[in-house]
């Protein structure tokens, strides 16, 4: 996996509605795309899906690299190594230190308070 890279512009998600508990049962059912017949609407509906996913995950990614930063930082007594990060975080070690140096980044540029 490519190093991730913090994108200035941001999307903006689209509104996720949680679906009911008897669809999400149902494998057939994906937030009721399947029930769309104009094909324009079926794909304006998926793209807005893919971009508030899409966003989603890079926002998820840079958590995770917040928290492998935290948990890495040698101030803290109770630290953690990359590989023990690597470990608990299902990655490679050499990914939980590029995730770790990815997350330092987001702290400096985030400033005091982060």
């Amino acid at each position: 996996m490519a190093e991730p890279e913090r994108t200035e512009r941001r999307l903006r998600p689209a509104p996720l509605l949680f679906e009911p508990s008897e669809a999400a049962t149902d494998p057939e059912h994906f937030f009721d795309l399947e029930s769309v017949e104009d094909p324009r609407e079926l794909l304006a509906r998926a793209t807005e899906l893919t971009l508030a996913f899409r966003a989603a995950q890079e926002r998820a990614v840079e958590f995770q690299a917040l928290a492998a930063a935290q948990l890495a930082d040698p101030r803290r007594f109770d630290r953690l190594s990359p590989a023990l990060i690597a470990e608990q975080a299902e990655w490679t070690e050499d990914y939980a230190r590029k995730m770790i140096e990815f997350g330092e980044s987001l702290r400096r540029d985030a400033g005091p308070e982060a």
